[in-house]
């Protein structure tokens, strides 16, 4: 069925109908009540719940990683230090001289 020809039959069936003009009983302070009734949202509560919630997948994370590390057999080890080649590859730029290059 075609959305704006059904839409144009619903307005003109409320508009053939008037409105009503009873109004029940203290309609408006029953309906105010109710709005106030209800709790304002804290948002620090919600981020509070939502944090709650995200510590036990971490922890469990955080215990199989551990397990991990710990439960790993030891590397039997190349005799290199990581430490020196890495500061080998970041400073070999640095070294090589190129040339024609008389600085700046």
């Amino acid at each position: 069925m075609n959305l704006g020809e059904l839409e144009r039959k619903l307005i003109a069936a409320a508009r053939s109908r008037p409105p009503s003009e009873a109004v029940p009983y203290a309609f408006e302070k029953r309906i105010m009540t109710l709005i106030s009734l209800r709790p304002a949202v804290d948002p620090w509560s919600l981020w509070s719940r939502g944090l709650w919630r995200a510590v036990a997948p971490c922890a469990g994370v955080m215990v199989v990683l551990s397990a991990w590390t710990l439960l790993a057999p030891a590397s039997n080890g190349s005799g290199t230090d990581l430490s020196q080649e890495f500061e080998k590859t970041v400073l070999a730029a640095v070294s090589l001289e190129q040339p024609g290059d008389s600085g700046w």
